[in-house]
């Protein structure tokens, strides 16, 4: 089989991918600004959008360890893979991330996309074609402990906030979180694409690399670096309002100065992460973020039912990417007709899963209806029985 086809089919499915971060990750920076109505939902997504494109050429960290870091490498640089392989991985995490879209789960696109890459070596060329030390010190090291780190701060942050607002009373407080909230939704926008574009960019040097089309130990070229900034930031755009609402409304109910709180706690602890090189999962670093800013302010403020199928949805993402990514590979790395199974297979998946979730669409006009959301109904309704008892 001639190399070129596959890789082609990598790199569009790379930008694909991308392009499924950008709607899946939106709620990541934008859902307290919204739930707050610190930014109306189309005003959000277009500052989220244009923000991801720049932070997609601030750094190149992430990339290179998606490139270098994952997988082990012989003494030429080269790791132990084939391009249909990479191609399997990544059709596996398309496929996670439309599900728990579709489900309205803010699940990690990181880890849909490296347990993806991780399943398809494992099948395709053994346990000892991954690099277990990176995937242990890069990805289920910060994954345990971003989100508690960003949630710690945001509860913080959140009750010295109604501390020093005396609980937020005063009608001016109030209103200066939700302009501060403009910065700080900014700043999550702004590091989520210094972040996950990079990954698309690490997937697509890697293809390049193995394919023999670049030198390895290289960084992502220009034509690389851009295609990602503007895949991510056209998702972004198109809005991923079915995880938003999750975010913003199902696991607590955000006021401005928790919205601000779990902002600026999501935008430094993803920031720190983009420069150390660690491929950090936004997703889970925001939800903390929202959690602690719940705890911050009441406790009982926090729906744990929702919090919990969150946290499964998190556990069992990369096993799950996992598995798919290895059935992928073991047909796709078969010949010809295996590879063609899996492209047809995964494209028609694909169609059957939006189709789906165009029988109940979440639009910008309806991210915020409590309505649409039985757990936000039940919640409210135990709130208000508590307050008249």
């Amino acid at each position: 089989m001639d190399v070129l086809i596959p890789v082609l089919l990598v790199v569009c499915l790379s930008i694909f991918f991308d392009f499924t971060n950008g709607f899946h990750d939106t709620a990541n920076a934008m859902a307290t600004s919204v739930a707050t109505g610190a930014l109306r939902p189309r005003t959000a997504v277009l500052i989220s959008a244009a923000l991801n494109l720049v932070g997609a050429f601030l750094s190149t960290a992430v990339a290179k360890t998606v490139s270098e870091g994952i997988l082990q490498q012989d003494d030429r640089g080269l790791p132990d893979i084939t391009v249909p392989m990479i191609f399997a991985g990544l059709m596996a995490a398309v496929l996670w991330n439309l599900c728990t879209w579709w489900l309205g789960l803010p699940s990690s696109s990181t880890h849909a996309l490296f347990g993806g890459l991780i399943g398809a070596a494992i099948i395709g060329a053994g346990f000892d074609a991954v690099n277990w030390g990176g995937v242990v010190s890069k990805i289920v090291l910060p994954a345990l402990l971003s989100p508690f780190i960003a949630g710690t701060i945001a509860l913080v942050a959140t009750y010295l906030a109604y501390r020093v607002t005396k609980m937020a009373t005063v009608a001016g407080s109030s209103t200066a979180f939700r302009h501060g909230q403009t910065v700080s939704a900014s700043l999550v926008s702004l590091a989520h694409g210094t972040n996950d574009a990079q990954k698309t960019m690490g997937v697509i040097t890697l293809t390049l690399i193995v394919a023999g089309y670049q030198d390895a130990g290289t960084g992502p070229q220009i034509w690389v670096i851009l295609a990602a900034g503007l895949a991510i930031a056209l998702g972004t755009y198109l809005g991923g309002w079915r995880i938003m609402r999750t975010v913003g409304k199902r696991i607590t109910d955000v006021r401005p100065p928790q919205g601000f709180a779990a902002e600026t706690s999501s935008a430094a602890t993803i920031l720190v992460s983009s420069s150390l090189g660690f491929p950090l999962s936004t997703t889970q670093v925001t939800s903390g973020a929202v959690v602690g800013s719940g705890l911050g302010k009441r406790l009982a403020s926090v729906r744990w039912n929702v919090v919990a199928r969150i946290a499964f949805a998190w556990l069992i993402t990369l096993p799950a990417a996992a598995l798919l990514g290895g059935a992928g590979a073991w047909l796709a790395g078969s010949s010809v007709i295996g590879l063609t199974v899996v492209v047809v297979a995964g494209l028609a998946l694909c169609v059957g899963i939006w189709t789906l979730a165009r029988r109940r669409p979440v639009t910008a006009a309806t991210v915020n209806d409590e309505s649409l959301d039985a757990d936000a109904l039940a919640g409210r309704d135990r709130n208000r029985e508590e307050i008249g008892a």
